[in-house]
Protein backbone atom coordinates (compact mmCIF):
# COMPACT_ATOMS: atom_id res chain seq x y z
CA UNK A 1 0.00 0.00 0.00
CA UNK A 2 1.74 3.70 -0.74
CA UNK A 3 2.62 5.89 1.76
CA UNK A 4 0.10 8.80 2.24
CA UNK A 5 2.37 11.25 3.92
CA UNK A 6 2.14 12.71 7.29
CA UNK A 7 -1.33 14.38 7.15
CA UNK A 8 -4.19 12.27 9.47
CA UNK A 9 -6.09 9.19 7.81
CA UNK A 10 -9.23 8.30 7.27
CA UNK A 11 -9.78 6.32 10.74
CA UNK A 12 -8.00 9.47 12.35
CA UNK A 13 -10.67 11.84 10.70
CA UNK A 14 -13.20 10.24 12.06
CA UNK A 15 -12.04 10.44 15.23
CA UNK A 16 -12.12 14.01 15.47
CA UNK A 17 -14.11 16.26 17.76
CA UNK A 18 -17.53 16.99 15.62
CA UNK A 19 -17.61 20.94 16.75
CA UNK A 20 -18.65 22.74 13.43
CA UNK A 21 -20.76 20.37 12.38
CA UNK A 22 -20.33 19.45 8.82
CA UNK A 23 -18.40 23.00 7.73
CA UNK A 24 -15.70 21.31 9.06
CA UNK A 25 -15.87 17.87 8.12
CA UNK A 26 -16.46 18.67 4.67
CA UNK A 27 -12.65 20.74 4.94
CA UNK A 28 -10.99 17.79 6.96
CA UNK A 29 -12.24 15.62 4.14
CA UNK A 30 -11.11 18.00 1.25
CA UNK A 31 -7.47 18.54 2.81
CA UNK A 32 -7.01 14.24 2.89
CA UNK A 33 -8.33 14.83 -0.49
CA UNK A 34 -6.00 17.39 -2.13
CA UNK A 35 -2.86 15.63 -0.06
CA UNK A 36 -3.81 12.16 -1.53
CA UNK A 37 -4.47 13.61 -5.44
CA UNK A 38 -0.54 15.55 -5.11
CA UNK A 39 1.11 12.80 -3.78
CA UNK A 40 0.01 11.08 -7.05
CA UNK A 41 1.01 13.49 -8.89
CA UNK A 42 -2.50 13.91 -10.65
CA UNK A 43 -3.96 17.28 -11.80
CA UNK A 44 -7.40 19.07 -10.65
CA UNK A 45 -7.84 18.51 -14.62
CA UNK A 46 -7.58 14.89 -14.58
CA UNK A 47 -9.61 14.23 -11.03
CA UNK A 48 -12.30 16.36 -12.67
CA UNK A 49 -12.67 14.21 -15.45
CA UNK A 50 -12.48 11.18 -13.49
CA UNK A 51 -16.07 12.21 -11.41
CA UNK A 52 -17.34 13.76 -14.93
CA UNK A 53 -16.74 17.35 -13.70
CA UNK A 54 -14.45 20.35 -13.87
CA UNK A 55 -11.04 21.07 -12.13
CA UNK A 56 -13.31 23.77 -9.86
CA UNK A 57 -14.89 21.55 -8.74
CA UNK A 58 -12.11 19.51 -7.51
CA UNK A 59 -10.62 22.68 -6.13
CA UNK A 60 -14.15 23.25 -4.38
CA UNK A 61 -14.41 19.83 -2.98
CA UNK A 62 -10.37 20.35 -2.08
CA UNK A 63 -11.79 23.83 0.35
CA UNK A 64 -14.85 21.95 1.74
CA UNK A 65 -16.90 24.47 -0.16
CA UNK A 66 -19.23 21.97 -1.25
CA UNK A 67 -20.77 18.93 0.07
CA UNK A 68 -19.50 15.21 -1.46
CA UNK A 69 -21.32 12.58 -3.54
CA UNK A 70 -20.19 9.12 -2.35
CA UNK A 71 -19.80 8.01 -5.88
CA UNK A 72 -17.35 11.25 -5.99
CA UNK A 73 -15.28 10.48 -3.22
CA UNK A 74 -14.96 6.29 -4.00
CA UNK A 75 -13.95 7.08 -7.86
CA UNK A 76 -11.26 9.34 -6.40
CA UNK A 77 -9.84 7.05 -4.03
CA UNK A 78 -9.61 4.52 -6.59
CA UNK A 79 -8.01 7.06 -8.83
CA UNK A 80 -5.53 8.37 -5.86
CA UNK A 81 -4.63 4.52 -5.28
CA UNK A 82 -6.37 3.93 -1.85
CA UNK A 83 -7.06 0.14 -1.43
CA UNK A 84 -7.04 -0.38 1.75
CA UNK A 85 -10.91 -1.09 2.65
CA UNK A 86 -10.36 0.66 5.99
CA UNK A 87 -9.21 3.72 4.82
CA UNK A 88 -11.76 3.67 2.26
CA UNK A 89 -14.55 3.17 4.74
CA UNK A 90 -13.74 5.90 7.03
CA UNK A 91 -13.49 8.62 4.51
CA UNK A 92 -16.96 7.35 2.87
CA UNK A 93 -18.24 7.51 6.26
CA UNK A 94 -16.73 11.02 6.65
CA UNK A 95 -18.40 11.98 2.96
CA UNK A 96 -21.65 10.61 4.49
CA UNK A 97 -21.25 13.10 7.83
CA UNK A 98 -20.39 16.00 6.13
CA UNK A 99 -23.72 16.21 4.36
CA UNK A 100 -25.66 16.31 7.51
CA UNK A 101 -27.02 19.78 8.61
CA UNK A 102 -25.70 21.99 11.20
CA UNK A 103 -27.43 22.58 14.12
CA UNK A 104 -28.07 26.12 12.54
CA UNK A 105 -29.84 24.78 9.71
CA UNK A 106 -33.29 25.43 11.34
CA UNK A 107 -32.28 28.86 11.04
CA UNK A 108 -32.44 28.32 7.19
CA UNK A 109 -35.66 30.97 6.12
CA UNK A 110 -33.00 33.73 7.73
CA UNK A 111 -29.44 32.67 6.90
CA UNK A 112 -27.60 33.42 4.09
CA UNK A 113 -25.95 30.72 2.34
CA UNK A 114 -22.05 31.95 2.57
CA UNK A 115 -22.91 32.54 6.14
CA UNK A 116 -23.43 29.07 7.35
CA UNK A 117 -19.93 28.17 6.37
CA UNK A 118 -18.78 30.76 8.74
CA UNK A 119 -21.29 29.10 11.57
CA UNK A 120 -19.13 25.77 11.25
CA UNK A 121 -15.96 27.87 11.74
CA UNK A 122 -16.68 29.68 14.38
CA UNK A 123 -18.07 26.47 16.13
CA UNK A 124 -14.96 24.41 15.74
CA UNK A 125 -12.64 27.40 16.68
CA UNK A 126 -10.62 27.04 19.59
CA UNK A 127 -9.36 31.17 19.26
CA UNK A 128 -11.31 33.99 17.91
CA UNK A 129 -9.46 37.35 17.19
CA UNK A 130 -11.23 40.23 15.44
CA UNK A 131 -11.90 43.90 14.85
CA UNK A 132 -14.70 46.03 14.22
CA UNK A 133 -15.28 49.85 13.53
CA UNK A 134 -18.78 50.24 13.28
CA UNK A 135 -20.73 47.61 15.20
CA UNK A 136 -20.19 45.66 18.56
CA UNK A 137 -19.35 42.40 16.92
CA UNK A 138 -22.27 39.71 17.30
CA UNK A 139 -21.04 37.52 19.49
CA UNK A 140 -20.59 40.01 21.99
CA UNK A 141 -24.36 42.27 21.35
CA UNK A 142 -27.44 42.30 24.25
CA UNK A 143 -30.68 40.94 22.12
CA UNK A 144 -31.71 45.15 21.96
CA UNK A 145 -28.46 46.21 20.21
CA UNK A 146 -28.65 43.12 18.04
CA UNK A 147 -32.15 44.10 17.10
CA UNK A 148 -30.82 47.49 16.22
CA UNK A 149 -28.36 45.96 14.01
CA UNK A 150 -30.87 43.64 12.34
CA UNK A 151 -33.21 46.44 11.82
CA UNK A 152 -30.55 48.70 10.35
CA UNK A 153 -29.74 45.84 7.51
CA UNK A 154 -33.13 44.93 6.81
CA UNK A 155 -35.23 48.25 7.41
CA UNK A 156 -38.77 46.21 6.06
CA UNK A 157 -38.21 42.83 7.99
CA UNK A 158 -40.75 41.55 9.94
CA UNK A 159 -40.33 41.31 13.68
CA UNK A 160 -41.57 37.67 14.15
CA UNK A 161 -40.88 36.21 10.29
CA UNK A 162 -37.08 37.51 10.65
CA UNK A 163 -36.05 39.69 13.45
CA UNK A 164 -36.92 37.09 15.77
CA UNK A 165 -35.18 34.23 14.86
CA UNK A 166 -31.86 36.07 13.86
CA UNK A 167 -31.49 37.28 17.23
CA UNK A 168 -32.34 33.88 18.77
CA UNK A 169 -29.66 32.08 16.46
CA UNK A 170 -27.20 35.23 17.37
CA UNK A 171 -28.15 33.50 21.41
CA UNK A 172 -27.15 30.23 20.54
CA UNK A 173 -23.87 31.01 18.91
CA UNK A 174 -22.82 33.48 22.48
CA UNK A 175 -23.95 30.34 24.76
CA UNK A 176 -21.03 29.04 23.52
CA UNK A 177 -19.03 31.10 24.68
CA UNK A 178 -20.00 31.30 28.58
CA UNK A 179 -19.99 27.29 28.49
CA UNK A 180 -16.80 25.12 30.13
CA UNK A 181 -13.97 24.85 27.60
CA UNK A 182 -15.54 28.21 25.67
CA UNK A 183 -12.72 29.27 23.49
CA UNK A 184 -11.16 32.60 23.46
CA UNK A 185 -12.50 35.42 21.95
CA UNK A 186 -10.02 38.35 21.71
CA UNK A 187 -11.66 41.49 20.12
CA UNK A 188 -10.32 45.10 19.15
CA UNK A 189 -12.96 47.58 18.49
CA UNK A 190 -12.35 50.98 17.51
CA UNK A 191 -13.66 53.63 19.65
CA UNK A 192 -16.61 55.08 16.80
CA UNK A 193 -18.24 51.58 17.83
CA UNK A 194 -18.49 52.96 21.24
CA UNK A 195 -19.56 56.67 20.35
CA UNK A 196 -22.09 55.45 17.95
CA UNK A 197 -25.81 55.07 20.08
CA UNK A 198 -27.05 52.53 17.78
CA UNK A 199 -30.49 51.94 19.06
CA UNK A 200 -30.70 55.13 21.15
CA UNK A 201 -28.69 55.95 24.48
CA UNK A 202 -31.04 53.32 26.85
CA UNK A 203 -29.81 50.42 24.25
CA UNK A 204 -26.71 51.37 24.28
CA UNK A 205 -25.68 52.01 27.81
CA UNK A 206 -26.85 48.67 28.23
CA UNK A 207 -24.36 47.31 25.35
CA UNK A 208 -21.76 49.00 26.92
CA UNK A 209 -22.60 47.37 30.44
CA UNK A 210 -22.54 44.17 28.45
CA UNK A 211 -19.02 44.93 27.20
CA UNK A 212 -17.93 45.51 30.62
CA UNK A 213 -19.44 42.17 32.40
CA UNK A 214 -18.15 40.51 28.98
CA UNK A 215 -14.75 41.79 29.55
CA UNK A 216 -14.79 40.23 33.37
CA UNK A 217 -14.41 35.95 31.26
CA UNK A 218 -11.16 34.71 31.75
CA UNK A 219 -11.83 33.69 27.77
CA UNK A 220 -12.69 36.86 26.44
CA UNK A 221 -10.22 39.92 25.96
CA UNK A 222 -11.50 43.48 25.01
CA UNK A 223 -9.75 46.48 23.85
CA UNK A 224 -10.49 49.62 22.06
CA UNK A 225 -8.75 51.78 19.96
CA UNK A 226 -9.08 55.26 20.85
CA UNK A 227 -9.28 58.39 18.41
CA UNK A 228 -6.01 59.48 19.80
CA UNK A 229 -4.59 56.71 18.45
CA UNK A 230 -4.75 58.05 14.85
CA UNK A 231 -4.84 55.76 11.58
CA UNK A 232 -4.05 52.55 12.04
CA UNK A 233 -2.89 48.99 9.37
CA UNK A 234 -6.81 47.91 10.02
CA UNK A 235 -8.37 50.77 8.45
CA UNK A 236 -10.23 49.45 5.51
CA UNK A 237 -12.55 47.34 7.52
CA UNK A 238 -13.27 44.55 9.71
CA UNK A 239 -12.00 41.42 10.22
CA UNK A 240 -11.90 37.65 12.22
CA UNK A 241 -9.56 35.53 12.37
CA UNK A 242 -10.41 31.57 13.20
CA UNK A 243 -7.59 29.08 14.91
CA UNK A 244 -8.52 25.65 15.30
CA UNK A 245 -7.06 23.17 18.04
CA UNK A 246 -7.51 20.03 15.69
CA UNK A 247 -4.87 19.11 13.04
CA UNK A 248 -5.07 19.82 9.39
CA UNK A 249 -7.19 22.87 9.72
CA UNK A 250 -5.20 25.92 8.62
CA UNK A 251 -6.74 29.93 10.59
CA UNK A 252 -8.63 31.16 8.51
CA UNK A 253 -9.74 34.93 8.13
CA UNK A 254 -13.14 35.73 7.56
CA UNK A 255 -13.96 39.34 5.21
CA UNK A 256 -17.93 40.01 5.61
CA UNK A 257 -19.41 41.63 2.82
CA UNK A 258 -22.94 43.07 1.85
CA UNK A 259 -23.73 39.81 0.21
CA UNK A 260 -21.50 37.80 0.65
CA UNK A 261 -18.15 36.62 2.54
CA UNK A 262 -14.51 36.10 1.91
CA UNK A 263 -12.30 33.03 3.97
CA UNK A 264 -8.96 33.68 3.32
CA UNK A 265 -6.43 30.31 4.47
CA UNK A 266 -3.38 31.28 1.91
CA UNK A 267 -0.68 31.68 4.68
CA UNK A 268 0.57 34.89 3.11
CA UNK A 269 -2.93 36.11 3.43
CA UNK A 270 -3.23 34.63 6.79
CA UNK A 271 -0.10 36.30 7.76
CA UNK A 272 -0.78 40.15 6.28
CA UNK A 273 -4.22 39.82 8.71
CA UNK A 274 -2.28 38.42 11.70
CA UNK A 275 0.78 41.34 11.64
CA UNK A 276 -2.32 44.11 11.37
CA UNK A 277 -3.85 42.38 14.03
CA UNK A 278 -1.04 42.69 16.24
CA UNK A 279 -0.50 46.02 15.68
CA UNK A 280 -3.47 46.86 16.32
CA UNK A 281 -3.38 45.00 20.41
CA UNK A 282 -0.04 47.60 20.23
CA UNK A 283 -1.79 50.46 19.44
CA UNK A 284 -5.02 49.64 21.47
CA UNK A 285 -5.15 50.19 25.69
CA UNK A 286 -4.73 47.46 27.01
CA UNK A 287 -7.00 45.35 28.25
CA UNK A 288 -7.27 46.73 32.04
CA UNK A 289 -7.16 49.94 30.69
CA UNK A 290 -10.21 49.50 27.95
CA UNK A 291 -12.08 48.97 31.31
CA UNK A 292 -11.76 52.13 32.61
CA UNK A 293 -12.31 53.61 29.10
CA UNK A 294 -15.71 51.56 28.70
CA UNK A 295 -16.63 53.50 31.92
CA UNK A 296 -15.91 56.80 31.11
CA UNK A 297 -17.58 56.01 28.22
CA UNK A 298 -20.84 54.85 30.43
CA UNK A 299 -20.76 58.03 31.94
CA UNK A 300 -20.87 60.34 28.76
CA UNK A 301 -24.22 58.30 27.66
Amino acid sequence: MPSHGDGPTGGELLGYPRRGGPTVLRILLGNRLRRLREERGISTEQAGYEIRGSHSKISRMELGRVGFKERDVADLLTLYGVEDQAERSSLLELAREANTPGWWHQYGDVLAGWFETYLGLEEAASLLRGYELQFVPGLLQTEDYARAVIRLGFPDASEEEDVDPRVYLLRARQRRFTEPGAPTLWTVLDEGVLRRPLGGRAVMRRQIEHLLEMSELPNVTLQVVPFSAGGHAAAPGPFTILRFAEPGLSDVVFLEQLTSALYLDKPSDVDTYMRAMNHLCITASRPDDTIAFLRDVLRDL
